[in-house]
């Protein structure tokens, strides 16, 4: 067995030989330096492969130099957090003695909102990697939220220096061009791996094809995106295709290899298994994107993964034939499309695949598992389903993205500090600012079905139908003993009016005229005025009634008297009424019956229109 580990650990060493001229592209970002005055200019920094970049936005903020713990290597004992109302903080650490990511997970402990690391060395740009194999650093990666980059020892000195001499220094980290959008649609690939059985890494891979499936089927389905997923083999060199390492590992006669799962060789699955499994994914994708349905390749691999694990013994053909059947796919089209693993020829799908690993334009090779290309450019940061929906949102030109784009599952949270800086009415809890992935927007809202129009960021105001119910309509209100009373109208110019019984602007300030001191009410001389919030009240001495409508008083028998014969009259109103309508009833009736009493009578001497003539018997006589 020991030898078998030896053999595999030398078969690997020499495949990453191989591999070693491999072209590696940095993927690089903007980052602006926009005061002191003096150092105003754009430079060059390489974006972290882990973390979440702000694929598609911007971030302003402020450069902090730590006093002590430079390298970041350590807790930080002094705190980065922004102050409320203060820009972000970039903390600027230098390069060396512990690992990059370590170093940003220390500064994210510590409040930092991003990342610098000033290169120690005169050289191009790197990208910070991860670290390929280290549990310690494996509890932490995965919970790195802030973005970082590197920048050259020169461009950091000067940062360095500025800071130190007290120079507030402010930059601008800009992703907006780190992915290119050429046209309305994205193409994305991805290259993956069927072994589920490598550990830490198989995990999230496998985590986030799950989580990103609903995703990818939307872009999909919407002809947003173009997705090609791609699965990396290596050849097995001349020299020992007859060994069994090659033979294990590898299909078709060395020509298309992978690694042991479990690194080693004596016991369970081989690599040869992974190569043929990687093979049927691919042709997975090949025959449901014939027939229309590509986006089928994520229920395939996902439901692979549930019910053919390694672990389970079940990673093999007749648990993925069950699979294929249970989407409709067609079994003999995949098979054909697979080929004859032992024939000793080139497979064509994946004599593809090798072709592709290599980089063409902006995207270097393809070398490390998982990789992810969006439109050409390889992705750097965390294999996680917001970051990556940002990275292939961030493809699209902007007002061009779909609303999978735009949803709070890839917002960007600049809305929960300081409101983004955009208009707010607290009391009614509503707010101008909307997250997008490429950053906050100001934009006045449509809240409980009321539209609000303005600039979005000092004002918005409800407008139409409905307005009222929000907030007053940003309209002045009171109430005082049970009356209230609002300037809102919800119709008609949506301007702030006060009602009758106020004077003022509408908006701010709306006072209770008072008609008996202005005398606007109440003037006669039998009167007594009394002011009330909105109205007044009047009253008449002695025995005396007021008359609202005619400002005067009268007396109340005459009031009575008046209304008795208003009664009167009304009774004999209808009387004549009933009177008359019942003559009309008698004439009619007695005319219709005198018109029937005379047809009948003169039926009986003559004929009428609707009888036939009765034949003159008389005159037939007379003739005869």
């Amino acid at each position: 067995m020991a030898r078998s580990k030896s053999l595999n650990l030398g078969f690997l060493i020499l495949l990453l030989c191989l591999s070693t001229e491999a072209r590696f592209v940095v993927e690089k970002n903007s980052l602006m330096v926009v005061a002191p005055q003096d150092m105003r200019g754009k430079h060059d920094s390489a974006i972290g492969n882990f973390g979440i970049p702000q694929y598609g936005g911007s971030m302003a903020g402020t450069v902090v130099y730590p006093k002590s713990n430079s390298h970041g290597c350590d807790d930080f004992t002094e705190s980065f957090r922004s102050k409320p109302g203060a820009l972000p903080n970039f903390l600027l650490i230098d390069r060396g003695e512990c690992l990059f990511a370590k170093k940003v997970w220390n500064a994210q402990a510590a409040g930092a909102s991003a990342v610098l690391v000033a290169d120690d060395k005169d050289e191009p740009l790197i990208t910070m990697d991860l670290p390929r194999e280290d549990d310690e650093a494996a509890k932490y990666i995965q919970n790195i939220t802030i973005p970082s980059a590197l920048i050259t020892q020169k461009f950091g000195e000067m940062l360095k220096k500025a800071v130190k001499d007290g120079e507030m220094v402010n930059v601008n980290l800009d992703w907006r061009e780190s992915v290119p959008h050429p046209d309305d649609r994205v193409e994305y690939e991805l290259w993956t791996n069927s072994n589920d059985e490598c550990g830490a890494k198989c995990d999230v891979l496998m985590n986030f094809l799950k989580d990103f499936k609903g995703s990818a089927q939307l872009l999909e389905q919407g002809g947003y995106s173009q997705f090609t997923p791609h699965y990396i083999t290596w050849y097995c060199p001349k020299a020992f295709i007859l060994s069994k390492q090659c033979k294990s590992q590898c299909i078709n006669h060395g020509r298309y290899c992978a690694p042991d799962p479990e690194q080693d060789f004596s016991t369970g699955y081989e690599g040869k298994d992974v190569v043929i499994e990687n093979l049927r994914q691919l042709c997975v994708f090949k025959i449901a994107n014939e027939n229309k349905r590509s986006w089928a390749w994520w229920d395939y691999v996902t439901d692979f993964h549930i019910r053919c694990p390694m672990k389970e013994k079940k990673y093999n053909k007749e648990c993925a034939d069950e699979v294929i059947k249970s989407l409709g796919l067609d079994l003999n089209k995949i098979e054909k499309c697979m080929g004859d693993p032992d024939a000793d020829t080139d497979n064509a799908v994946l004599k593809m695949e090798q072709n592709a690993q290599i980089g063409t334009g902006s995207r270097g090779d393809v070398t490390i598992l998982p990789t992810l290309v969006v439109n050409n450019r390889q992705y750097r940061g965390k294999l996680e389903r917001k970051a990556v929906l940002k990275a292939i949102c961030a493809g699209f030109e902007e007002t061009t993205e779909p609303a999978v784009c735009l949803d709070d599952g890839i917002e960007t949270n600049e809305c929960l500090k300081d409101n983004g800086g955009c208009w707010q009415d607290k009391a009614a809890n509503i707010t101008a600012c909307k997250d997008t992935f490429r950053g906050r927007v100001c934009e006045c809202p449509v809240f409980d079905g009321v539209q609000f129009k303005g600039d979005g960021y000092s004002s918005c105001q409800a407008n139409g139908p409905g307005r009222c119910r929000i907030n007053n309509g940003g309209c002045w209100y009171g109430s005082r003993d049970n009356k209230f009373f609002s300037a809102c109208k919800e119709f008609g110019d949506n301007k702030c009016q006060c009602p009758s019984g106020f004077k003022g602007d509408g908006t701010k300030t709306c006072e209770d005229v008072d008609e008996c001191k202005e005398k606007k009410a109440c003037q006669c001389p039998e009167c007594s005025c009394k002011n009330t919030y909105g109205s007044y009240d009047c009253t008449c001495s002695g025995d005396l009634l007021y008359m609202r409508e005619q400002d005067a008083c009268i007396s109340k028998s005459a009031s009575q008297v008046r209304g008795a014969w208003f009664a009167i009259v009304v009774v004999l109103i209808v009387l004549a009424i009933v009177a008359v309508g019942g003559y009309a009833i008698y004439k009619y009736r007695l005319r219709s019956y005198m018109d029937s009493e005379i047809r009948a009578i003169m039926a009986q001497y003559m004929p009428l229109d609707n009888q036939t003539e009765v034949p003159n018997h008389l005159q037939e006589e007379n003739h005869a």
